[in-house]
Order: structure tokens, then sequence, then C-alpha cells
């Protein structure tokens, strides 16, 4: 689940296509749209949104403008002051002025504020907004594409882009792109003027025929590297990123050189290369690129880094989530450090065709190299419109002075626009980090706190990983030497008490059986079967009930012992290897299957005799047996009750008969009885039948 992060709608009356917000008052955010040249009842407009309440976004004055001419395609906040904002926005002339070869399609606009009025809390979020009494002006027009010659007139401005404004007397830098151009081209004018004038055009980049500037972007170079005037110029086409830096004060024509370019498919294959749809400066030395793939498969962000040269290299990638097929648009917001030095980090919004926004965080150094970049997800946001996204825009964040605790709390916004007529604007809590202190005074504010490296992340993955396997094979080992099922590597039956053992170290069972046996062992190694003597414990109570039945019984099994020793000799002498399979394990195995699984009977136990001759006999014993249970436990003792010495002569004995072997553990032989064989059949049918 992702953070919170506050919500505020509002719905307009015309299709918005363009956004900006003040950047030095996050407060107020413009937005143009509009239905476009004719009749359609669908005005084209310029609307102030009031964006200071979280839940809430409310318009504060609409600027109409004619329907005889385009709507507002792209728009860039150039300025503000305490009572005013000047903006930029891209909008065509009528169709007969095209036509007649006069299109002035970049306009320059100053709207007035109206007078704020502040409530009791500090918080920027408190702020109200009055009736608006200001007046909006027209600052200028100005077309300053080269005029197309073609008789379609479709070119419009695509873009408007405009570098942040630094300090009142630094130069501001703008630029515009063609869109539906015949040949494509990027625009560069000064944009620290109260129109743009044909005298104020800086640079004129053509692209070449049918081509176009997907997207465009300008750093200044002022507070990062302390050149007033200085600028870095980024724009890229579907397959290539272009680079190159620019003065105010430069005279001679400028050349950008191609940074990156994606690169072809192989031969054989049949796949196109992917296309680029934005680019945004992180740093002078890094860029980030968004980009679809072919055939609506996806889309990625990229981090390029710019070399002395302006020489590009991908440092990594980042796919998006799999609902987005395309992604449609790109906002970047620094967060920046105290001091310019240090580590900063970056927010990045994602708009896919899905009407979704993935918001990411990027933590960098200020300066290259930047190693392994990692862009976390910081929170997506689904189906946010109705439809299709058609712009992104960040607030900038200007950090206060040193926090203290009557600091109030520092938001980041986001505002999205669409084709259904809604903006949307979403508020995001920031956090100092580090937390501040008397030892730490300096901290900075961040989306997410940074976590740790990719590395620490990846060792501290394998280590994990490994200490789990190791405490499952651990845990796994010892349970089945306890079961029986291992030898004693572990000496795991050493760390359970006696009445545990009883409870837990049950034997482990092979595969069932038929029948269920009672077997005569002989040193040998020959044994001979006899039918289990017990029985299901219902079938005893509903079958087996009458005391002359028993009676009659005891009186069989008096006359067997006779038998006893004859028998014994003769299994002796008839013993066959093959009878070996036949041992301790199997008998507790088969046994165990052929219980009735609904009764309540206790189990009954295996009781093992040992004769005079050396022949051992086992079989099973009600648990109320006499012999057992009762007055005669000196005849029989459990495994864990005999002592060391007698352990080893039934060890002894049980491996001769091949009915156990060493690498079975003792866990198998506890709970099992061993005894004389005097009285042993009888007690054996007394115990069936209790």
């Amino acid at each position: 689940m992702g953070p919170p992060v506050a919500t505020a709608k509002l719905t307009l009356s015309y299709p918005l296509f363009a956004s900006d917000f003040d950047p030095q008052n996050n407060s107020f955010l413009l937005v143009g749209g509009g239905g476009g040249e004719g009749r359609t009842g669908v005005g084209n407009k310029i609307t102030l949104v009031n964006a200071s309440r979280k839940q809430a976004v409310s318009e504060v004055v609409e600027i109409h403008l004619s329907q005889d001419e385009d709507s507002v395609t792209s728009l860039a906040v150039a300025s503000s002051t305490e009572s005013s904002v000047t903006a930029f926005a891209g909008i065509n002339s009528s169709r007969r002025d095209q036509n007649a070869g006069k299109n002035e399609h970049l306009r320059s606009f100053r709207l007035e504020y109206p007078p704020r009025r502040v409530a009791q809390e500090t918080s920027s979020e408190d702020i109200e907004v009055s009736e608006y009494k200001g007046q909006t002006t027209a600052l200028g027009r100005a077309s300053l594409f080269t005029p197309s010659t073609v008789a379609s007139k479709e070119t419009y401005q695509r873009i408007t882009r405009l570098s942040k404004p630094q300090k009142a007397t630094s130069g501001q830098l703008g630029a515009i792109a063609t869109g539906l151009a015949p040949d494509g081209e990027v625009v560069l004018f000064d944009a620290k003027t109260n129109g743009p004038k044909g005298p104020w055009i800086r640079a004129r980049l053509s692209l070449g025929k049918g081509q176009e500037a997907a997207d465009v972007d300008i750093l200044s170079l002022e507070e990062e590297k302390g050149s007033a005037g200085a600028f870095v110029v980024a724009y890229c086409t579907e397959y290539k990123i272009y680079v190159c830096k620019f003065s105010l004060k430069q005279q001679s024509p400028i050349r950008p050189q191609v940074s990156y370019e994606e690169p072809h498919p192989e031969v054989s294959s049949s796949k196109s290369r992917p296309k680029l749809r934005s680019v945004r400066f992180i740093t002078s030395s890094l860029l980030v690129l968004l980009q679809n793939r072919p055939d609506r498969q996806g889309a990625d962000i990229r981090f390029l880094e710019l070399s002395p040269s302006l020489q590009g290299k991908i440092l990594c990638s980042k796919t998006l989530h799999r609902g987005i097929k395309s992604a449609t648009a790109l906002s970047v917001c620094h967060l920046p450090a105290p001091s310019p030095s240090e580590g900063s980090q970056h927010a990045l919004a994602v708009a896919g065709h899905d009407m979704s926004i993935s918001v990411f965080t990027l933590e960098h150094p200020a300066q290259p190299p930047f190693g392994s970049l990692k862009a976390q997800l910081h929170v997506l946001l689904k189906s946010v419109h109705p439809s299709t996204i058609t712009s992104l825009a960040f607030s900038t964040f200007v950090h206060p002075s040193t926090p203290q605790a009557s600091t109030p709390p520092q938001y980041l916004k986001l505002a999205s626009t669409s084709v259904a007529n809604t903006v949307i604007v979403h508020t995001m809590p920031l956090m100092p980090y580090p937390a501040p202190s008397k030892k730490s005074p300096k901290t900075r504010y961040v989306l997410k706190s940074p976590g740790p490296s990719e590395a620490m992340q990846t060792t501290f993955s394998v280590l994990m990983s490994a200490l789990v396997i190791g405490l499952g094979a651990l845990f796994l080992q010892a349970y089945l030497e306890i079961r029986g099922g291992s030898p004693a590597y572990l000496g795991a039956n050493d760390w359970l008490s006696r009445r545990v053992q009883d409870y837990v170290a049950v034997p482990y069972m092979f595969k069932k059986q038929a029948n269920d046996v009672v077997s005569v062992v002989s040193p040998t190694g020959s044994i001979s079967q006899v039918t289990d003597t017990t029985t299901n414990g219902h079938e005893q109570g509903e079958n087996i009930a009458s005391e002359s039945i028993l009676s009659s019984l005891n009186a069989l099994a008096s006359e067997a012992l006779s038998s006893v020793s004859s028998a014994s000799s003769a299994m002796i002498s008839s013993s066959t290897p093959k009878a070996n399979n036949l041992h301790i394990r199997g008998l507790l195995s088969r046994h165990h299957h052929h219980r009735h699984p609904a009764t309540d009977s206790p189990a009954p136990h295996m009781v093992i005799h040992a004769e005079e001759g050396g022949n051992i006999k086992a079989g099973f014993l009600n648990p109320k047996d006499a012999a057992v249970e009762g007055g005669n436990k000196g005849k029989t003792q459990k495994w864990e009750d005999l002592s060391h010495k007698e352990r080893e002569m039934w060890k002894k004995r049980l491996q001769e008969a091949g009915a156990w072997a060493v690498d079975e553990g003792e866990a198998v032989l506890k709970g099992v009885f061993f005894g004389q064989m005097a009285g042993f059949v009888g007690e054996a049918v007394r115990g069936a039948m209790a």
C-alpha cells in the first residue's frame, strides 16, 4: 500500500492540453485548452486555479480566448511576483490568417493575482482567495517558426519550455518546437522580456524533413556551475537525443550534436526500435528518457549520463508496470539539498495510456560518476482521469531555511489534466532527511527516505536466503532423525525429553503393506508370519463381547504354548533370505495402515519376546493388557526403560535376526516392549479381546 496522497479534482467546461505551476508559489496553477477554431460551442480558455488546499481546488479566473483561433496547445509560466504571473502559450492564429502566411502562434499574458487572505495558521495550505478583481493583459504575440511553403497549413506550436527562473538579474531562455510541420524546427528565444519579438530569437535549430522534436528541456547552469546566462539544451526525436550548450552572450550559431541514438535491431529481427517520448534534465550531466516500446508492448524510463564532450551512455532502465502499454507524459521535480555539492533527490512522474500515474524517486550524487542509479516506485495512482492524460506538472519546491520545530509541513504537488475537462492535483507530504538535530542541523526534504544501495540490498538478500535455506535443512534433518528416517548426525533425539519423545518421535512409515502380521524372527534371519491379533476397536465392541469366547481362546492359547519350542525349531531350519524384508519397521507400518481411523481405542503396543532357544517373536498387545499395564510389568519393559546393557544386547539380537539395522536409528525401537516369551500368545489374544 502506497503512502497517503491527498487528491483534489476540478472539472472545467473545455478539454485541457497543458498545465504549469507558478514557480514561486505552488498555490496557483495555470491550465489551458479548448475546442479549437469553429463554432463547436466549446471555448478556448486559460484558467487560473487555486490549488492551495489539499482536499479541494477551485477556479479563480478564466481567460476567454477567441473562438476564431486555435485552442491552447502548450503552456509555460515564465515568472511571477506577489501580485501577478507571466506565461507563454502556443495558440495558432485563425485558418484565414494562416493561409495568408501569418501565424502568430506564440502568445504571452500577464495575470494579476487576486488579493489573498491568510488564515490564522501559518501553513501555506490555508491560503484563501477572495473574489477576483484583477486584470488580464495580453503582452504580445509573434511568429517565430519559419513560414511553410506547402499548401496545407497544419503546423502548430507543440512544445513550450522555459528554463527555471533564477535571480532577478539573470536571463531566462525559452524554447518552442513545431508539430505537424514539413520540416521540424526548434527555436530558442530570450524569455526575460514582456513579449517575444523577432530580435529576441537567439537560435533556430532545423531538424530536417519529416523530423519533429518529441520533447525539449532546458537547464540553467547558473546554480550548478555558477555560469550566469549559460544553459544546456536537450531535445529528442523518435530515435535520437541532441544536446548543446548555449549562452545568451553567444553570437555564433550553435550546432547540437547527437548524444545518443537508439540502436537498430539485428538484421534478422523483425522488431522495430523503441520510440522516445520525453527527455528531462536531472543534472547537467544526467538525463532521464521516457521511451515507448514497439507495438504498444510497454514503456521504460532510462537514465543517460553525459560525458564532458556531451556523449551519452545509458546507465540503467526502469520498466513501468504491466498495465501501461505506452506512456503519454513525463514531469520531473528537483528536491534540492542545502548545499549544491551534496547529493539530492528527484521526483519523477509518468502518465500512462491507462490513465495511471507512476511516481518514482531517484537518489543521486551531485556530480558524475553516478554509478548504479535506481528509481524507486513511490506511489502508483490508478485510473486518475476518465480519459487520456495530456499533461503533468510538478510544483517547484523551494527549500526552507534550516528546519525548526516551528517550520510548517512541506508538500510537493503534482497536477495532471485530461481531454475529459478534468484537472487533478495530488499533494504528497515531504519529510526531512536526516531528521534535524543539534549535531546535524542541515537537512533536506525528500519524498521517500533513501534506502540502502543496490549492492547492499543484494548482499543482504543473499545472506538471508542462505540463512533460511540452512535453517530449513537443519530442521529437516532433525525431524528425520527424530522420526527414524535418517542416521543420527545431529543427535536430535537427545533434544527431547522422554515424555515429548513418546508423542513426537513416532517411527517413520514406509509404503503401506496389505496385511498386518505377527512375526516370529530367528537369529538366522528367518521370519514366519501369523495374522495380527488386534482388530478395530469398533469391531471389538460389536463382534467380540462374550466371556465364553474369551475363555475358549484362552484355552487354545494354553494349548499353543506347548508347541512353541517345536515351532521355533522348525522355523529356524526353514529360514530363507527372502523373508528378511519383514522387520520391525515394516510391521509397524502395516499395523498402522490397517487400524480403523475412527477408533477411539488406544493404539496397541508392539511387544518383542526372546525364547531360550534364541528365537525372537513380535506381536501387538492392547495397552490395557495386564502384561503391559498391569501387574506383569516386570515381564516386559519399554525400550526407554531398558538399561544400556540390555539395549545393546537387544540391538545385537535384532541385528542378527535381520529385524533391525544400525542406520535405522533407535527411534524405531521407542515405544516397543521387550520381554521373555512365557505367556506371550495367551496375553496377545486376551489383549485383542479386551
